[in-house]
């Protein structure tokens, strides 16, 4: 993982994707622009642009952020431990250029049993035919 600037950051992402990814801030529920994305693609880092999640893996559920039963692959992600806002979970972040995403836990769909909850403006879509 190369190191960039906190300045390199500011010029290159908007205020909300820089509060977000960051400095491990979150959207607004509901306010996101991939909640609803039904397409078919790959969802991919703002900040490095490496591939994250498969359409194949979102789901709605209903917690107002887009959710996926898994990642691409599972180099792709890191996990912290998360204990601000009085809770323990598991802070997600890029694995190669540690921008934050949001959380993971256990209670998504059978096939996996994670909900990894990813604020939209963390990720950019590519859609394949």
């Amino acid at each position: 993982m190369a190191f960039k600037t906190n300045s390199y950051w500011k010029e290159l992402l908007s205020d909300e994707q820089y509060y977000v990814c960051r400095e491990g801030g979150t959207e607004a529920p509901f306010s996101g622009t991939l909640l609803h994305n039904k397409k078919t693609g790959i969802y991919h880092c703002t900040c490095c642009q490496i591939a994250l999640f498969h359409s194949e893996q979102k789901y709605d559920s209903g917690c107002g952020w887009p959710s996926f039963a898994a990642p691409v692959n599972s180099d792709s992600i890191r996990y912290l431990s998360d204990t601000s806002h009085g809770m323990k979970r598991t802070e997600i972040r890029c694995a190669e250029c540690d921008s934050h995403l949001g959380h993971v836990f256990d209670d998504g769909p059978v096939s996996t049993g994670q909900r990894y909850c990813v604020n939209s403006v963390s990720l950019q879509f590519s859609e394949v035919e």
